[in-house]
Formats: structure tokens, sequence, C-alpha cells
């Protein structure tokens, strides 16, 4: 006999087939724990147990009590659902360090190629972390943690959701490496002024419409960090 699907997946499925088929979309309410129960053949506790996943996916908030607000309701940010999942499946697959460091390679070349050519770019936010990064007396992880937030800046820049959510993901793995590669440069004060050098020569290249220049750049700086601390 074929296994039964867990009773809370079954109101999963039912709630992402309403998605597909567009029967459900942003701002839109589910139907309430009773009716799903009732409609779906199954308990209130699997319901509720079904609800904190999505919750937990980022694909609905809920709220107690009456009015408009209360329920379960579509919302619209996946991106942090997404990006909790990814980071959750980094963490526990252990993939290998080389995987993250080329995936980041092709995330980060079309961000930077994607803004580059966009007539609307914004880059204030990646601006003020540059000079936030030129601050006298950073420690190494307070600079790179703020590295971190340079990329992820970037990658919200471009526009591009599903690439932000997937930096966003990455960052514990990125930061982790960056980190540990950190402790084996003897001369820091050299090595940041580096990279301060690099992020600015990407982002002027951005910021000129240049994309080639900037795709070149990014993937220089992303390498030639990852080579120089960890000798791969």
């Amino acid at each position: 006999m074929p296994e039964q699907p867990r009773a809370w997946r079954v109101v999963l499925e039912h709630v992402e087939r309403d998605l597909l088929d567009g029967r459900l979309g942003p701002g839109d309410r589910l139907a309430s724990e009773r009716d799903l129960a009732a409609d779906l053949g199954v308990g209130r506790s699997s319901v509720r147990e079904a609800l904190r996943v999505l919750e937990v996916m980022g694909l609905i908030r809920t709220a107690t009590g009456s009015g408009p607000q209360s329920g379960a309701i579509v919302i619209a940010t996946p991106s942090g659902g997404m990006s909790t999942l990814l980071r959750l499946q980094v963490a526990a697959q252990s993939f290998p360090l080389s995987d993250v460091v080329q995936t980041r390679l092709v995330l980060e070349e079309a961000v930077v190629t994607t803004l580059a050519y966009s007539h609307a770019r914004d880059t204030d936010a990646v601006h003020t972390l540059l000079d936030v990064m030129d601050t006298e007396g950073l420690t190494p992880q307070e600079f790179l943690a703020l590295d971190a937030q340079l990329h992820l800046a970037l990658a919200e820049a471009s526009g591009n959701t599903v690439i932000a959510a997937m930096m966003a993901g990455l960052r514990t793995a990125i930061e982790s490496y960056v980190q540990a590669g950190a402790a084996s440069v003897s001369d820091w004060n050299t090595m940041a002024a580096r990279l301060r050098a690099e992020h600015r020569e990407i982002v002027s290249a951005i910021d000129g419409g240049d994309a080639a220049s900037a795709g070149q750049l990014v993937r220089d700086h992303i390498s030639g960090y990852y080579q120089t601390v960890l000798g791969s």
C-alpha cells in the first residue's frame, strides 16, 4: 500500500494548489481552521501545524482575534522564507566551500552586470556602506560583517528578488569562510585596504554602466580573497 501523507502535508498541498492555480494570492485570507479541517478531512491540530510551517516559510502571517487583519493571510514577501530555508539547507548539508564560492561567483556577476545595465539603479545604500567601511578601528569581524552586508545590498539593489533571497540564504556560509580566512591574514590592515579599493572599483564600474568591467572585477574580488586566505 502506498504511504499516506501526514495530515498536515495534506493542508500544505491544498494551499500550494490554490496558490499555483491563482485561487489565492497576496492579501487573501485562508479559510478558517475549522473549515480547512472539515473540507480536507483532517484534525484542527494538523491545520495549525501546517499554518506554522507556512508562516516559517514566509508565505503567510497569522493573527488572532477578529477583524480584517485576523486569521491566516497570504503575504507578498517570499524572499524571507526562501532565504531562511536555503540558510538551513546550507547548514544541514555542509555544502563544499568550493561550491558555495562558485555559486557566489555566478550570482554576484549577475548582480553587478544587471545593475550596470540598469538605467534606474540606486546604489545609495551601497555607497553608505562603503563609507562606513572606511571607519578607523574596525575589527576584522566588524569589517567583514559590513562586507557581507555590502554584497547583500548590491543584490537587493539589482531588483532581482530571487537572487537577493539566495544571497541572504548564503550569507551565513559566506561570512563563515571569510571570517575564518581573516585569521590567517598576517597584515590585516593591508588586506582591508585592498578589499576597500576593490569594492569601490566594482561600484564605480556599476555606476559608470560598465557591465563587463563590473563582472570581471567582482569575479577577481571574490576568487582573489578565497585564493589568498585559503590557498585554493
